[in-house]
């Protein structure tokens, strides 16, 4: 066989290894039918008998290829134990022992811009036959190539899929929240919340079960996102089921921990305060689960105290270990200040926290003063304090004056 002809079955082979891989990316094919098309065209149309490929993948180059290797070759090398000197064309492996690539003849690295992307090893299969590393090397290139666009495109449709599932979380937590809070003579409320991000694991309600009677609490969820929000959903489902049917503080609390507690199985909690007002005995009731205190503000007395009996959070155990329901009687005009710990824990800049201290001295500042006016002063302070610093989690005030 004259080299002409040699020359010619090459150039015929290498031109259906690239036809086979173009066709397969055209197709949009899986990438674990296009790492066995490049697999097989390798070892079939191009002078290779072994071939072993590693991928990038976030920090570390995963094995996506290995056949006809006798040596223990790693399944994961992290990108900080691979080195290579362009300038030289040298690759510097660092493996633990027991690992080698000494049987491989060649490798070829797949470089975009200034990173690595993916390292071919081979070796050949006929000693007296030339391997076109430049033709492997840009068939390669291809592949690689074809392969992280499929990721990118994958990563992009993941992306676009979860953006949609944050904004129908957000709007069906929009939902759980009072549409209208009461401003009437017997109540005024008042609520400012501040989401951390789109999806947030706060939660206040308002319920009036009659017109001698209403319900409030403030909740917060151990987390952040879809998973914090999704919980507080099911909470707020449990809970307005439960006040349906029972005005008893200790019955559902217990059993929203229960529901909880069975649901994560102790591995998410919540911190929630549950208030009720008899407007006829003029009587407070309320269970504290580990929640911020509450701040209640006395209007006659002109002082406040912390709304703090209770029991612990919610979710940890199965049983709670201790119940306390906090009573106030003989109540005529008073504010209560419901928060989450998103407010007392705002920085600012020096990294000082806004603190319950600090929280407490400008409530008692202002006692008993109008809901609008109250956030207002409020939030113009925790804004002038926390310039400069970074919002860590929701924030949620409830004010509620009873008249």
């Amino acid at each position: 066989m004259t080299p002409t002809t040699v020359a010619y079955q090459k150039k015929e082979l290498e031109l259906k290894a690239l036809l086979e891989i173009t066709q397969a990316i055209n197709e949009n094919k899986p990438a674990s039918v296009l790492l066995d098309i490049f697999k097989f065209t390798c070892l079939v149309h191009l002078n290779i008998r072994s071939i072993l490929l590693y991928m990038i993948n976030q920090d570390q180059y995963e094995r996506k290829i290995s056949h006809g290797v006798k040596n223990n070759v790693p399944e994961i090398i992290p990108e900080k134990q691979v080195e290579y000197e362009k300038g030289e064309g040298k690759l510097n492996i660092q493996v633990g022992p027991g690992f080698s690539f000494s049987e491989l003849e060649n490798y070829l690295p797949v470089f975009h811009k200034d990173r690595m992307l993916a390292i071919l090893f081979l070796k050949k299969k006929d000693e007296l036959v030339e391997l076109d590393l430049n033709f492997t090397q840009a068939l390669t290139n291809i592949m690689v190539v074809a392969l992280e666009n499929k990721r990118f495109a994958k990563r992009q449709l993941e992306q676009e899929r979860l953006k949609k599932e944050v904004e129908i979380a957000s709007n069906v937590q929009r939902m759980l929240f009072p549409s209208v809070l009461p401003k009437t003579a017997k109540l005024k409320a008042k609520v400012t919340y501040v989401p951390h991000s789109t999806v947030g694991g706060d939660y206040y309600d308002l319920i009036q079960k009659s017109e001698d009677e209403v319900f409030f609490c403030i909740a917060d969820v151990s987390g952040k996102g879809m998973p914090a929000a999704l919980l507080m959903s099911n909470f707020q489902a449990a809970l307005r089921t439960l006040l349906r049917s029972s005005s008893d503080l200790k019955m559902i609390v217990e059993q929203l921990n229960f529901t909880i507690f069975d649901n994560t199985k102790g591995e998410k909690f919540i911190t929630f305060f549950l208030g009720h007002y008899d407007y006829k005995k003029r009587e407070l009731t309320y269970i504290n689960a580990g929640h911020n205190a509450p701040i209640l503000c006395w209007e006659g007395e002109k002082r406040s105290e912390l709304l703090g009996a209770g029991t612990t959070i919610l979710g940890a155990f199965e049983e709670l270990p201790f119940m306390e329901v906090g009573k106030r009687q003989h109540l005529k005009g008073f504010t209560i200040h419901l928060y989450t710990d998103g407010l007392t824990e705002s920085f600012n800049e020096l990294e000082e926290e806004y603190g319950d201290h600090r929280f407490n001295q400008f409530v008692k500042s202002l006692l008993c003063i109008d809901p609008d006016q109250f956030h207002e002063l409020f939030f113009e302070d925790l804004k002038n304090f926390s310039a400069g610093g970074i919002q860590r989690d929701d924030i949620t005030l409830l004010s509620l004056r009873f008249q």
